[in-house]
């Protein structure tokens, strides 16, 4: 598995299926997991660090702490994808680009899994150049 993409909630899934049809045209591989930065840090401790994959992509709404959460425990690239739940998904925007310096996440536009990918495909073709 070369990207893993971790959504907050089940109501992010459309947003991450986006994202791996992208994956599945190109033939790379992805997982899906569903765990919440608030709910259950200890579940997404424990995914991120028994993850094997190169690239994460965390989708996430509200105060949308997950991609920067995921960027606290790895050095991989964390790209996150905010979520209009509510404020036009500005909220989750704001809440992502606004990481404290150390804790870097690339961030894509609301509700845009499929520049996540992209931008997921290019950081790999780094290691990748095949792809």
């Amino acid at each position: 598995m070369k990207v893993l993409i971790i959504c907050g909630s089940k109501s992010d899934l459309k947003i991450a299926e986006e994202a791996g049809k992208v994956f599945e045209e190109k033939k790379i591989q992805y997982k899906i997991e569903i765990a919440s930065a608030h709910r259950e840090p200890d579940k997404v401790k424990e995914i991120v660090s028994k993850s094997d994959a190169d690239v994460f992509i965390a989708i996430a709404g509200l105060s949308a702490a997950l991609p920067g959460f995921i960027a606290s425990i790895t050095d991989k690239p964390t790209i996150g994808v905010p979520v209009n739940v509510k404020l036009e998904g500005l909220d989750a925007l704001l809440s992502m680009m606004q990481m404290p310096s150390g804790v870097p996440v690339a961030t894509v536009g609301i509700d845009n899994g499929k520049n996540a990918a992209y931008l997921a495909i290019r950081i790999l073709k780094l290691k990748y150049p095949d792809l």
